[in-house]
């Protein structure tokens, strides 16, 4: 048996500086051996002890890789992780998983047959606030949930050159931001059986979606996800309302902004101290009186994902995030998109 895993990062934009390279480093059994960039002076400079190849081609080649971690542009991931699996090694993929169901659908077959493991990088499964909402509707705090709320909102009025923002496949807010809020909406309440999806571009000189509006239809439960780049007043990140009560929390999960500060996940790592609000019914009847009380949020932990992939790779622990979770997710933005075009709701049954 190994005791630790070779990992090959591929690139070093944003988000490989940011979240990868950090976490990969801080797991215990992953060890971070080489960078693929064009810019070696870049990645040697925060990590002067990782070898740097200037093709991914190269990357995947190397005996001595296991694993290849892919945080690259959307419409990249299909041939870098098909390139990883061929070449024999373990892949993450960023969210997306790709572009399209069908290329997501190819990768998995390949992942079979070259008997590899796949997973994509949900990080926002441990954001502190939604670690938080998952415990209170497990506990049945407010009762049967009847309403499900979550924003993902911010003021940036400026369009930025940079891809995330350009008409291309995988571009726009609903493949940047809609891939964390679907991925948590099915972690909660499955699969839902419809999906109803608002896109618009509503900044000047927008080239691409930077507002999406998302119903998911459920049996009792009426799921809305949102976000938007115009919302200079802070709205909830999420809202909940069940028989029993409702929780509203404020404020994003903050460990993004500290590894964007150079942080490293350490003792007090993920802790969020802008609490939730949880309004409760006291007594019976309809006289009784509601009382609003905080309700403790608790700490983030992006770490998981990455101690979820080495428990699975070294002792065949069940992956933090399957490639079926993937799939469902890239069903989803399918439907979505299927739904905007044709301004109806879109059927999930045997959408797989």
């Amino acid at each position: 048996m190994k005791s630790s895993i070779n990992v090959g990062l591929v690139g070093y934009g944003f988000a490989s500086k940011t979240f990868h390279a950090p976490l990969i480093q801080a797991t215990e059994g992953l060890d971070l051996v080489a960078v693929s960039s064009s810019n070696a002076a870049k990645v040697r400079a925060d990590l002067p002890d990782v070898e740097v190849e200037s093709k991914t081609v190269a990357l995947c080649e190397r005996k001595d890789i296991d694993l290849i971690v892919i945080p690259t542009p959307n419409d990249t991931h299909f041939p870098l992780a098909k390139a990883a699996l061929t070449a024999g090694k373990h892949v993450v993929v960023d969210k997306p998983f790709t572009v399209t169901l069908s290329e997501a659908k190819q990768l998995k077959a390949l992942a079979t047959d070259k008997e590899r493991m796949v997973s994509v990088f949900h990080n926002r499964r441990w954001d502190s606030d939604f670690l938080t909402v998952k415990g209170l509707l497990q506990a049945g705090i407010l009762g049967r949930v009847t309403g499900f709320e979550s924003h993902f909102d911010r003021f940036r009025p400026e369009v930025r050159d940079r891809w995330r923002e350009k008409a291309t496949p995988g571009g726009g807010i609903w493949y940047d931001l809609g891939p964390h809020l679907l991925d948590q909406a099915c972690e909660l309440f499955g699969m839902p059986n419809a999906i109803l999806l608002e896109l618009d571009a509503l900044r000047e000189g927008a080239k691409a979606d930077d507002d999406f509006l998302a119903l998911l239809d459920y049996e009792g439960v009426r799921v809305t996800l949102a976000a938007g780049t115009l919302v200079a007043e802070p709205t909830p990140r999420f809202r909940i309302h069940g028989t029993q009560g409702s929780f509203v929390k404020y404020g994003l999960d903050p460990q993004e902004d500290r590894l964007k500060a150079g942080e490293l996940p350490a003792s007090q790592w993920g802790e969020d101290t802008q609490h939730g609000t949880l309004t409760l019914r006291e007594g019976e009847g309809e006289s009784a009186p509601l009382v609003r009380q905080e309700y403790p949020t608790q700490h983030g932990d992006y770490l998981a994902y990455y101690q979820g992939i080495a428990s699975a790779l070294l002792d065949e622990a069940p992956l933090p995030v399957s490639i079926e979770d993937a799939l469902r997710s890239m069903s989803l933005l399918e439907a979505g998109l299927d739904s905007h075009r044709q301004r109806r709701w879109i059927s999930l049954k045997n959408h797989l």
